[in-house]
C-alpha cells in the first residue's frame, strides 16, 4: 500500500550535531535518515515505528526510518541533509536553492511493492 503525503524539511538539533562531526559521520547519517510521520498515518500504511518506509518523488526514492511524531496527518518531516537531497528537483526558481517545503511524496513499506519479473 502506498499513499501521497506532503513533505517538509528543516534543521534539527541532531542534524546540526552530526553536521559538526562531518557529513560522513554515523551521527549525521542517522540524524538525516529518519522521517517523522503521524501515528495514524503509520498505522494506515502498516508501518511500525522504527521500520523502514520508502519515500518516492518524481526525482527518486530513498528508504528512511519511520518515527511516530506529533505532525499533522498527511504531512511528513525529514531533517535537511544529503539523504533527502536526492528527492529534490534541481529547479531553484532563480533563488539558487531548490524548494524544501511542500513537496509531494509517496510513502510505502519497502516490502509492499511487487517485483516485476
Amino acid at each position: 500500500m502506498s499513499e501521497r503525503f506532503t513533505l517538509v524539511t528543516g534543521r534539527t538539533r541532531e542534524q546540526a550535531v552530526g553536521m559538526h562531526k562531518g557529513k560522513g559521520s554515523n551521527e549525521y547519517r542517522e540524524a538525516t535518515s529518519i522521517i517523522e510521520v503521524n501515528p495514524d498515518d503509520l498505522a494506515r500504511l502498516g508501518v511500525d515505528d522504527g521500520a523502514l518506509v520508502r519515500v518516492r518523488t518524481t526525482e527518486g526514492q530513498v528508504d528512511l526510518t519511520a518515527r511516530s511524531a506529533d505532525v499533522p496527518p498527511h504531512l511528513v518531516f525529514v531533517p535537511m541533509g544529503t539523504t533527502i537531497n536526492s528527492l529534490m528537483g534541481v529547479d531553484t526558481q532563480s533563488t539558487g536553492m531548490p524548494s524544501l517545503k511542500g513537496i509531494e511524496v509517496e510513502l510505502s513499506s519497502p516490502g509492499s511493492e511487487k517485483v516485476e519479473q
